[in-house]
Parts: structure tokens; sequence; C-alpha cells
């Protein structure tokens, strides 16, 4: 189903848009760091099930309610942004997760990391106004069903951003090495706690609305 150049050109929009930097490479590449390959492939298991679950909500035609509610819209901003701050916090505050007994203990917690990421997204506005402001421009109604478009555009948009999720993982996991020492998972993790706190900013204003 689905004309095949609408297809090419929403994926290479979707990977153009997946590789501009942004919150989701930095907090994966600092995961990784700090915690392993099994950890970050957890957290890019939630962030696609997140992504997923949104293209779902776009099919049954609510993201486009979330869009249009100042209330709704400002919920999920504002409810992200600390959401962000209170991961900062915990990863400055966690000293004793450096430790390798509590890292080999928690295996360092791959279902917490999937858990994040998929609160992070499911609190992240911009991923309902993507999938109401550039989704749409790809769909034709002569070519079928509304709705089985945007599913599988929306699984198409996942495919390609969980492809370069796992990248940015695997890439990180192969220096994850060199900071196997105590001293450097808690350099890492601080810098994870300064990059989350950034990101929280930076989701701030990208997300705000002018009125």
């Amino acid at each position: 189903m689905g004309d095949l150049g609408s297809l090419v050109a929403f994926a290479l929009t979707a990977l153009i848009i997946e590789i501009t930097p942004g919150p989701n490479m930095t907090y994966l590449a600092a995961l990784s760091l700090s915690n392993g390959t099994r950890v970050g492939f957890a957290a890019v298991a939630g962030i696609a099930l997140g992504l997923m679950i949104y293209g779902v909500i776009a099919a049954l035609g609510l993201a486009a309610l979330i869009d249009s509610s100042p209330l709704l819209y400002g919920l999920l901003r504002w409810g992200g942004v600390a959401y962000l701050l209170w991961l900062a916090w915990e990863s400055w505050a966690s000293e004793r997760e450096t430790a390798p007994d509590a890292i080999e203990g928690n295996g360092g917690r791959p279902w917490l990391a999937f858990r994040r990421g998929l609160i992070t997204n499911l609190l992240n506005p911009k991923a309902a106004v993507f999938y109401v402001a550039v989704l749409p421009e790809f769909i034709s109604v002569d070519v079928g069903p509304a709705v089985l478009q945007t599913l599988l555009l929306s699984m198409v948009y996942v495919a390609i951003a969980t492809s370069i999720h796992s990248a940015i993982v695997a890439l990180a996991g192969t220096l994850q090495a060199t900071v196997a020492t105590a001293n450097r998972r808690r350099m890492i993790r601080r810098g994870l706690a300064l990059a989350l706190v950034g990101i929280a900013i930076w989701f701030a204003l990208t997300t705000g609305r002018s009125s």
C-alpha cells in the first residue's frame, strides 16, 4: 500500500530529521559510555516504543488534539522538562551506582533505561507535532485508508530512528572500556547529568509556542 515515491521521500525526510543532533543522541551516547551497550540498547527500545505509540495515537487522530490543545501540549512540555531535570539530579546524586560491585549487581539496570527512554518520548510534544505537521504531507487519499498509511509511515519512521539510535549506542559502546574505572564512570555520570540539564533547557526553548 502507498505510493513508492512518497514512501522514499518520507524515509529521506525522516532520515534528515533523525541525523540532526538532538536530545536522544546526547542521552544515548552518554548513557552507553557510562553503562555500556546493553543499557543503551534498552533505552533505544524504550524510545522506539514511545515513537510508535505516538504513531498509533496519530492514526487515531489524537495527536491533532494534543497539537491543538494548549493545555495538553503545555502539560506534556513541562512534564518532559521536569522529568529530564529529575533524571539529571538522580544521575548526579547516585554516586553509589558508579562502584564496580553496584554496576555488576544491577547489570546496568536495562529495564530502568527502557522505562526512561519510553517516558521521555511520551512526554515530548514535538513527537506529536511531527505526526501532525510532517507525516500527513505524505498521505494520499487516493492510495488507501489514511489510518493504514499513517501506521505504515510510523513504522518506517521508527525503524529509521531506531537504526540511527542503535548506531550511536554501538559507537559509544566501543569507547566504554576506556571509562571502566569508578572515577571515570563518576565523571561520565556527572557529565550525563549536566547534559540532561542542557537537554531540558533545549527542550523547553524549542518546544515553546508564541502566543
